[in-house]
This record gives C-alpha cells, structure tokens and sequence, in this order.
C-alpha cells in the first residue's frame, strides 16, 4: 500500500477530484494542495507560530477543508465555531481559543463583526470568504504566496469546544502530536478502514451535516487522507441526500438519526425513484437511535448501516451491521486502540452486566479541558475518561448505554448543554431559579424545556414566558433556547442545594423511553 495521507495522494494523483461544492464545482487535489500550501505560507508571513489557533465561522464550503489541510501540516490549531452562535458566544470562544485569525462566511460576517468589536479583535486579522465590509477577502491571505509543500512541517489538530463546569463551553485541547504530517494522516485515514473502507479507488464521501460538527468534519477530511472524493451538501435535505446518492455514486456517508427520520418520512414513490445501490457504509452515531428506525434503515439501504460510540474527547466502539442484528441496542465492541470500562461511584470496575459509568482509553492519547482544569481531572482515571455516560458490558464485550450525561440534550444529534442555557436565563431579572432539561420530540429525539422559577413568587404569565425566551434568544443561538417555559412555585433542590432535576424531568418521560 503507498503512502496515506492527503498530501502524499495529492501529489500522487494530481488531477483526481477533491471536492464537489454545494454548487456542483469540482476542485482537483492539485488545486486543493496548493491552495493549503498557500495558507501555510500566509499564517506563517504574519508570524504564526506552532501552537497558534485559527478560527472559523464558515458555511460547509472548500475553505475550511483547506484551512483544515493547512494547519494539519503546519502545527495549528483549528477551531471551527457553530455558524449559529450569536455574537457573544462567538466572542467567548475567540478570546478562550486565543485565536489569532477568524475566516467566515459572507451570511454570517454580522454576527461576526459584533462578536469581534467587543474584545477589539484586529481588523486586519478579520476574514470573509466573499467580499463584505470590514472584512478583508479570504482569497487576498493566499494572492501572492508560493503553492509549493512548506519546509520543517508539523501535525497540527482540531480544537472543538465542548460543555465547561461554568456552563461555558471549554476546548478539547489536546498535544500537538510529536510525528510527521503525513504519519499522523495516514492513521486518521486507516480510522476509516476500521468500518471497512479502503484507501483511494472510486470511494466518494458524502458531507450531509455541518462541518463544524467534530464527526462530520473527521469523516470528510479522513476520507481525502485515504484518496476519496468528497461531495459536500449545503445543508441537510433529505431527497437531496438520495438524489447526490444516485448522481455521484457515493460509498460512504456519515449521519445522525434524525437524518434516518427524515428519511423514512418520505413518500415510498420519492424513495423508490434513486438509485443507492453504490451505498457501502452509512456511518451513524451522534445520538441514540432508535431499535425500529435502525432496523427500517437497515431493510430498506441493506447491511450496510454501522454504529460507533464517541465524542469529541475520544472513542469508542462499534458496531458492524451484523453485529448489530446480533446485539440489537448495542453500540458495539471497542475499537482495536481502545479499551472500555465500567466503574461505579467507588470508582471500582463493575462486573459485567452491571450500570455504571463508561470510561475510555484510546491508546495513548490523552487531552485537557482548555482554561478548565477541574473538569480536566475529573474525566481522568488511570488513563481512561469518561463523558459521564452510564452503560454496562454484557459477557461477549459489547456496550450497551443506558442513560447519557446526566444532563445534556441531543436534539437532531447536537449536543446542548442545559448549563450554558441556565447560566444564561438567571440573569433575566424576573428570575430566581431555573431548570433547562430535554424532553420528548418525535422527529428531533429531544427538545429544549426550560422551567422557571420567579424573584416574586408568582405563578406566571405566557407574555412573561414569551419575555424570558426572547430574552434567551438574545443571547445564545436559537437551537439552544427552550421552545417553551413552565412555571413552579419552589424549585426541588436538596439540602446541599444540588438542584433534583430528575424530579422536573420525569413526569414528561412517563411511558417513553429515554434513549442514551
């Protein structure tokens, strides 16, 4: 086998195609490769350093795979922000990151702008990928600078944000890893070879979600380390999903549940119209998915549905579609690098078949909570972390998950953290106490509840509720705020003060199940 990595293939296979943007543009590994190369040139003009940190606020479109594809040879961080952050949520991240630059989208340079003149963020270090006032044109940071591999390369990686114990999200920051570019590429790529997908040929890799999401952009940039071709959809669309299927005879794609919903929502003479049969591999994980909808995805797209368990911190396990079919509900074993455990509050290990809480080691990777060193430490045990999940090993190794951290949302596979929304709400200035927590959706798994307790002890109005939730709108992107608001008169806490959620949150479970 050659050598992996995006690189080394580009170089190789200069005229390949890389990419088909939204708009059905097609860019060659030659011209994708120069133009990261180009990038690496400009940062380090400007006088990045190893360790440095780019942000983005982008659509999915080719500039962040090539902002990708920069710093993962240049010993960057990448941070890529949810386009759907307002502004001060942006800032945080900007200033916690220490990003040096900022690269978005032209829909989104207003929130950006905002976000940016509150911690007077340098003008000339503001980016757009087309042209908008007080944004300098992405294509000016590459004019001018060589196309040729930059010299004393370095790994560089993927910083996502995730929940904090403050309520603000924190950065999943690990090492820049001490091995060459194209080493730590090609086992990204080999990643994919877990499921069973093989290097170059006439692979094609679907992007159906959002690039900013950690998985989704793993998938895609894994994908062109092994020499596929990537397609990347604007947004989701469910028929458009089967349509891009059909014209550019995808083999792999990754996926969130909802996506199956939608999906198996649409009439049968739709369904039956595209042609999926290139279809090798539907990646799925991200959030629970239901017995019966994986079972209708498996009868109608055939054995070719596999599961994994992980999160931005690390992984995990999987499941092959028979292996499934074997274990219904199981996510599967642990992957060749990792080990599972399970432990109780002792932190002693559980024997099997017994819940508690699952921890994972992935090799010797290892990470810390960016500004966050209490959740740092309370991830780690003996060089396993968990993310708070409960789950328990039946006696042939596979996982079984049976409740999620305690509190987090996912809501059409996003995570949302109740702490953040809290944190949020309680400076509402009716507000005494507040409660954020999911609850049952058909189609989305979970949605946003918030209950509210008032300074005055009242019962409520619906202009009241409708106050508090434009208030949060104001301040935290729309996926996060609740859809509704409740009222109570006394917010159950116990006498320490730990707030007893589980007594707000069961009586909209009853008879449902709660998936993990």
């Amino acid at each position: 086998m050659e050598n992996l990595g995006f690189w080394n293939i580009a170089q190789r296979s200069p005229n390949q195609i890389a990419l088909i943007t939204p708009e059905g543009e097609r860019t060659t590994n030659a011209e994708l490769l120069q133009s990261a190369n180009q990038i690496v040139h400009a940062l380090r003009e400007r006088g990045f350093q190893p360790g440095d940190t780019v942000a983005t606020v982008l659509r999915n479109e080719p500039a962040i795979i090539e902002i990708y594809l920069a710093i993962a040879q240049a010993g960057y961080y990448l941070v890529p922000i949810n386009h759907n952050l307002v502004a001060p949520e942006i800032a945080y991240i900007l200033q916690d990151s220490d990003a040096k630059i900022l690269v978005c989208s032209k829909e989104f340079t207003p929130q950006c702008n905002n976000a940016m003149n509150s911690i007077d963020f340098p003008v000339e270090a503001r980016f757009s990928t087309q042209l908008a006032e007080g944004f300098l044109e992405f294509s000016e940071l590459k004019t001018g600078q060589p196309t040729d591999m930059p010299s004393d390369r370095l790994p560089g990686t993927v910083m996502n944000y995730t929940s904090g114990t403050t309520g603000k999200p924190k950065g999943v920051r690990r090492p820049i890893p001490e091995a060459d570019p194209d080493s730590i590429a090609t086992q990204l790529g080999m990643f994919l070879m877990l499921f069973g997908i093989v290097p170059e040929g006439e692979n094609v890799h679907l992007c159906c979600s959002p690039l900013y999401h950690t998985a989704v952009l793993n998938f895609t940039t894994y994908s062109l380390h092994l020499g596929h071709t990537v397609v990347i959809l604007p947004k989701w669309d469910a028929e458009e999903y089967l349509r891009s299927t059909q014209e550019y005879k995808v083999t792999h794609t990754h996926m969130v549940p909802t996506q199956f919903h939608r999906l198996l929502a649409l009439p049968e003479r739709t369904r039956s119209q595209y042609d999926i049969s290139s279809l090798t591999h539907v990646i799925h994980g991200a959030a629970p998915c239901p017995n019966e909808t994986k079972q209708k995805m498996l009868d109608w797209f055939g054995p070719v549905v596999y599961e994994y368990y992980a999160a931005s911190e690390g992984g995990g396990t999987l499941a092959t579609p028979q292996q499934w079919l074997k274990k219904p509900g199981s996510v599967g074993t642990p992957w060749p690098i990792s080990q599972i455990k399970i432990c109780d509050d002792n932190q002693e290990e559980c024997p099997t078949g017994e819940i508690g809480t699952v921890y994972i080691k992935m090799g010797d990777i290892s990470f810390k909570y960016h500004g966050d060193s209490d959740k740092t430490e309370k991830a780690w045990l003996d060089g396993f972390f968990t993310v708070g999940d409960a789950g328990y090993m039946d006696e042939d190794g596979y996982l079984y998950l049976c409740d999620r951290k305690s509190d987090m949302i996912i809501s059409g596979g996003v995570n949302i953290y109740p702490a953040e929304i809290e944190s949020a709400l309680h400076q509402h200035d009716k507000i005494a106490d507040v409660a954020v927590f999911g609850i049952p959706h058909s189609d989305w798994g979970e949605e946003v509840k918030g209950v509210v307790e008032l300074l005055d002890g009242s019962a409520g109005t619906e202009d009241l509720a409708e106050d508090i939730l434009a208030f949060c709108r104001a301040n935290l992107a729309k996926y996060k705020c609740p859809k509704t608001i409740d009222f109570i008169q006394v917010m159950p806490r116990d006498p320490n003060g730990k707030l007893l959620k589980r007594k707000l949150r069961e009586p909209y479970w009853e008879n449902q199940e709660r998936m993990i």
